[in-house]
């Protein structure tokens, strides 16, 4: 599995909350220094959120949460779904279950630290949604994609919003499923789209 791509930065900055309208819900979130784009939600986070296709009932895995916007916001706007969230950030960990609770959808979301996949080993999930830091590399990306289909249940998808390498992503998608596309181009972002063979539950968008 990848080395960890989060550093410490020594003693935790101070908390504070932003606001967001997101998937037709409004959602709140505690931030800190210590996390990524503490000031708002990130335009890349925002057009995954607002452009993933999933299922209004099912399990969601958010892999490289941050303080939760991605996993949090689709817990709210869709009642039948479950989250599990994963970051190797212990700050990251810690506000994201904060948040669950602000945001009222802590009995449908679970929190879990570590380093990609290694947290959720053996669980499958109907969607993968990630917001890879451009900080962990191609290596993680790519260590994202070739993990997805054991942790993907019959139709299935992960779904990646990038800002850099998303035609050698698309490519490796491609490879490993059979086939990939692109969702969305917008903004200097691309959100791709890969699904496993089988059929999955219905999704939404």
């Amino acid at each position: 599995m990848t080395s960890h791509y989060f550093r410490p930065r020594g003693r935790r900055g101070p908390r504070w909350l932003v606001s967001d309208h997101l998937r037709g819900v409004t959602v709140e979130f505690y931030v800190s220094t210590d996390v990524f784009s503490p000031g708002e939600v990130d335009t890349g986070t925002r057009l995954l959120i607002e452009h993933a296709l999933v299922p209004e009932r099912g399990t969601v895995l958010d892999l490289g949460c941050g303080y939760g916007v991605i996993g949090i916001t689709l817990a709210k706007a869709y009642l039948g779904l479950r989250v599990v969230m994963v970051d190797v950030n212990p700050r990251a960990v810690e506000l994201a279950r904060l948040n669950a609770r602000h945001n009222g959808v802590e009995d449908r979301v679970t929190v879990l630290q570590g380093s990609l996949y290694e947290p959720v080993e053996g669980m499958v999930f109907d969607a993968i949604l990630s917001n890879p830091p451009l900080a962990a590399g191609m290596k993680t990306v790519e260590e994202i994609i070739r993990g997805a289909p054991r942790h993907l249940a019959p139709g299935g998808s992960l779904q990646l919003v990038m800002k850099k390498g998303a035609n050698k992503a698309l490519e490796l998608m491609r490879s490993v499923f059979g086939e990939a596309r692109v969702l969305l181009r917008k903004k200097g972002y691309t959100i791709l789209y890969a699904r496993k063979l089988g059929q999955g539950p219905g999704e939404s968008q």
